[in-house]
């Protein structure tokens, strides 16, 4: 008998999202401008939310660990696609020689369609357009915003000057003065997010064993930002992770597959052609 109100309950034998709880401590000045706010003498205020709590928007946080992950699949071995242009980022990879494109031709790149999804059977595509996603894959990772834990009435408002520099002259322009609003320096602030990871995309070839290289991933390339935000190269936004083991276990057999890139060399294709249905 089938029982209406366990149809929505997942199995235990399918794979589960899972969430990742995310803390950055920043150690220095936060600027994460808002651009084209108002009610501040800056000219380029700092990014608050509704309750006036900073934010470091999931945005940025989302671009700078794709990259993170791009550097780091590419030096292990993997080809990977050319964000961020659509046309160069898969299924598609124009401007690809033929021989590149034959190395995108492995169990580990060819995706199953289930019904409801909008890729073409047999489409491949690279482990982080798995993850991060593209133009014709949903991406597997969805963030939340990093949100300050300090109220706003504890922090005050903090004004820095600059000034345009001429590259030409070597010297500061005239009448370009402007003023950033920055967090205070020194204060260990905690901003909290969350990270989202839905279950694994399925592979054309049922043989493949699909090892979860997501978390080993997520977690390498977090602990290769060391800022966000603006200024960066002047000191600002330099922070550290706090992560929770609990969550962040990683399995030996999923280092050694993303470390054994050469070991899954490319097959020839056999399935419906990319851009299929």
């Amino acid at each position: 008998m089938i029982q209406l109100s366990t149809l929505t309950e997942p199995t235990s034998a399918a794979p589960q999202d899972e969430t990742i709880s995310l803390t950055a401590i920043i150690e220095t000045a936060l600027c994460v401008g808002a651009g084209g706010s108002s009610g501040s003498l800056a000219d380029k205020p700092i990014l608050k939310n509704a309750e006036g709590r900073l934010v470091i928007p999931a945005s940025q946080l989302k671009g700078r660990l794709r990259h993170e992950c791009e550097k780091l699949v590419q030096a292990l071995g993997w080809p990977t696609c050319e964000s961020p242009v659509a046309q160069r980022m898969c299924p598609q990879r124009a401007g690809l020689s033929e021989n590149k494109k034959q190395q995108f031709n492995r169990d580990s790149y060819r995706l199953h369609r289930s019904p409801g999804d909008t890729h073409g059977e047999g489409q491949t595509h690279c482990l982080i357009c798995q993850l991060f996603g593209n133009p014709a894959l949903p991406a597997r990772l969805q963030f939340s915003d990093l949100v300050c834990t300090e109220p706003a009435e504890n922090i005050p408002d903090v004004l820095r000057p600059g000034v345009t520099i001429n590259r030409r002259r070597r010297t500061a322009e005239e009448k370009k003065l402007y003023f950033l609003e920055t967090s205070p320096a020194n204060l260990a602030l905690k901003f909290e997010g969350s990270l989202l990871l839905h279950s694994p995309w399925r592979l054309t070839n049922e043989n493949t064993e699909n090892l979860t290289f997501a978390k080993a991933l997520i977690v390498t390339g977090l602990k290769h930002i060391y800022a966000l935000g603006g200024g960066k190269s002047t000191g600002l936004g330099w922070l550290h992770w706090e992560f929770d083991k609990a969550q962040m276990t990683i399995s030996d057999e999923a280092w050694g597959w993303l470390r054994n890139a050469d070991e899954q060399p490319p097959t020839e294709q056999t399935h419906t052609p990319e851009g299929g249905a």
